[in-house]
Parts: C-alpha cells; structure tokens; sequence
C-alpha cells in the first residue's frame, strides 16, 4: 500500500482523541501521513460570511493562536507516545466551518479517509452525532469516512459486516476503501443482506453475484439477517451478536434505496447506536 493521507479532525474532546489514537492503530503497519485538523469559527455564524472583517479583530488572533497552540500540543504528545518511524504529523488550524475546512483539506491534501470520533451511549449522542459527525457525513460524499464510537476499545476487525441491498452494481474502485482495510488485517468480510421478505431481483442478483468477483482473494460470506423493527437495528443488532465483527460498512447514498423503500436514514440510525467503528465510503455514480 502506498503512503495514505488521513484526516483526524478534533475538537480536542476525549471522543476526537479516541478516533485519532484508532486511526494509527489500525494503519500502524502502512506509512501514513496524518493531518490533525481544528476548524473554528469566530463568534456568531454570519461573521463567517464576513469572514475578511472578522480576521482583523483581536478576538480572531487569539482564537486562531490558541488553536494553533493546541494543535501544536497534540502533535507533539502524539509524537512522544508513537514510535512508528512510518508515521508522519502535520497540523492545520482553519478559520471556517468544521464542513467546509474538511472538504478543503481533503481536496488539497488527497486525503484518503476521514477518521471522527462520536459520543458513546448517552442522551447527547444524537445532539453531537447531529451537529457534528452526521453533517460531515451528509456533506463529504466524495471521501471515506469512519466514524468511532467514543467508548470503542481497540480491536482488530477480524470479520467487517458490509450492509447493502443488492440495489447497486458496485465498480472495482468504489469498493477499494472497504477492500483495502479488509486487506490490511487479512478481515473477512461479512456481506450482510437484511431480508425484508422480498425477493430478490434479477438487478439485486447480479449485484449480488458480482461481488464475488470484487471480493476475490479476500475472505467473504454472504449472511442475511432478519429485519428488525427497522433496517439499522437488524444491521447494528448482527454486529452486537457476532463479536467478531470489528467494523460495520455501507455506501453513502443519501437518497438511496436503503431510505426511498423504508423511510429510514440507515446511515444515520446504524452511526447514532453502533458499538464498533463504522466505515461510510462513496458511491460513485456512473
């Protein structure tokens, strides 16, 4: 694998550390280059409109210095504690919103995935889930991005559970995100289809059996599963129950199939309750 640019956002919460000490444990055996990334935004919303007229006023400098300075002191920690000579960290402290100071430094910088913490169980998560993370989600459709439970200890993905319905023709390169982390610990990956008692079409087969070409030297098996009471808790409830499964996978498409049939954000549902990492990749529209 060549050198792989990564993007650690942080807010400099627990949560955001969490995600940041998991990407380099899950890329320790690949040369990396990680951009630690803060995003801030000087007082009300519309100052960032105006954003020239915010940059000369004294509160800016001192934001923007205090952000610089705890990215500097991130950086440094961080370099203290990994010895990993493949290793490599740069610091970016951006005067925007979180989304559009990511989608800047993911098309400036090629970034190959997107690491973000999220909360662990708790009342705040959705609140933060939906400030934060979710927008990041919804607006970046163009990079992976995976999302860390704040709780998550660290594990290697044995088994990664690919949740799709067979409504899509996967190419060869929009599956390279999931294939590539697959590869990096030799993971199976579980092809979890959730079975709503229908069946399938002749698009859904061929989709169905083309994977087994895209897969090919890389450990699969097909599984179904019983839908729940929604389609993400049939997903989240199949990682809780197969300890094995170290990270859940799905495609971004908003307006996808997934959601015209069942009237349910699944990304957004499987992120809000899974216990394990959750790789979002891109769909690649022909």
């Amino acid at each position: 694998m060549k050198t792989v640019y990564i993007l650690l956002p942080t807010d400099f919460s627990a949560n955001a550390r969490n995600a940041i000490d998991y990407a380099i444990y899950l890329f320790e055996k690949v040369e990396c280059v990680f951009h630690i990334l803060h995003a801030f935004e000087v007082g009300p919303s519309n100052l960032s409109s105006n954003m020239g007229k915010a940059k000369d006023t004294r509160l800016f400098r001192a934001i923007k210095d205090e952000s610089e300075r705890d990215v500097k002191s991130i950086i440094s920690e961080l370099e203290s504690v990994n010895n990993n000579k493949l290793h490599t960290f740069k610091g970016l402290s951006i005067a925007d919103s979180l989304v559009n100071a990511i989608g800047r430094t993911t098309v400036d910088n090629g970034i190959h995935y997107i690491f973000m913490g999220t909360k662990g169980s708790s009342a705040l998560k959705e609140v933060f889930m939906g400030s934060s993370t979710v927008k990041v989600i919804q607006k970046i459709h163009f990079c992976p991005i995976i999302a860390v439970p704040g709780n998550f200890d660290f594990d290697i993905p044995d088994e990664i559970a690919f949740a799709t319905n067979f409504e899509h023709i996967y190419s060869e390169v929009e599956l390279l995100p999931l294939i590539k982390l697959a590869k990096l610990w030799n993971s199976k990956i579980a092809i979890v289809h959730v079975d709503t008692g229908k069946e399938l079409l002749a698009h859904q087969k061929t989709a169905r059996d083309l994977l087994t070409e895209r897969f090919h030297g890389i450990k699969y098996s097909f599984e179904e599963v019983n839908r729940h009471s929604n389609i993400s808790a049939a997903i989240n409830s199949y990682a809780r129950n197969n300890e094995n499964i170290g990270m859940i996978a799905m495609v971004n498409y908003w307006h996808s199939f997934f959601e015209k049939l069942t009237k349910e954000n699944v990304i957004k549902q499987v992120a809000f309750n899974t216990e394990v990492p959750l790789l979002i990749f891109p769909l690649i529209e022909p």
